[in-house]
């Protein structure tokens, strides 16, 4: 609890939903997009945290969930189970950053196709920030619909890129045993 305020955070491939207005979701986002949406009626809202645009090519399970519209779907029907309607639903829309330039712009197809799949699903778009070349720390509350986001830059940017850089091999490890 943080003022009153419970926190959840929501990384990579998860979604949480929340009818507490007490509740503020948070991630991280680089080239990763986050859909968050609500009914402002039932008073019910979520986030989502997606990797890669679309679909997965006979991806199943765990590797799934890396893709929008495996989330996007499991959002979206989480919000209907609490009480949410379809023709009641509105989105804001966040990441989509190109953070390393050597890199395809990933970030920018995952706000493409996630603008495109509400769009398709006749789900309102009432904010966006996608695009640039730098991170962001994302607040959204659920319930009132609130998003605030800080852009990460300097050493906040870089701790974030080498999170997500795999280490370098180890090397071998010498036992001193030698076999004949």
């Amino acid at each position: 609890m943080t003022h009153g305020r419970e926190r959840l955070h929501v990384i990579q491939g998860e979604y949480a939903v929340s009818a507490d207005p007490n509740v503020v979701l948070t991630t991280i986002l680089g080239s990763c997009v986050a859909a968050c949406l609500r009914d402002p009626v039932a008073g019910v809202g979520g986030m989502n945290h997606f990797l890669l645009p679309g679909a997965a090519q006979a991806a199943s399970g765990n590797a799934a969930t890396r893709y929008g519209v495996h989330l996007m779907e499991l959002l979206i029907n989480a919000l209907l189970k609490s009480g949410a309607r379809r023709d009641r639903l509105e989105a804001k829309i966040f990441g989509g950053a190109q953070t390393i330039s050597q890199f395809s712009n990933v970030g920018q197809q995952n706000a493409e196709f996630a603008m495109q799949f509400l769009s398709d699903e006749g789900i309102s778009v009432v904010g966006s920030s996608t695009g640039g070349d730098q991170g962001r720390k994302l607040e959204y509350w659920p319930v009132s619909g609130r998003a605030r986001q800080h852009a990460l830059s300097g050493r906040e940017r870089t701790r974030t890129i080498e999170l997500l850089t795999p280490p370098p091999p180890k090397p071998p490890v010498d036992n001193g045993v030698e076999f004949f």
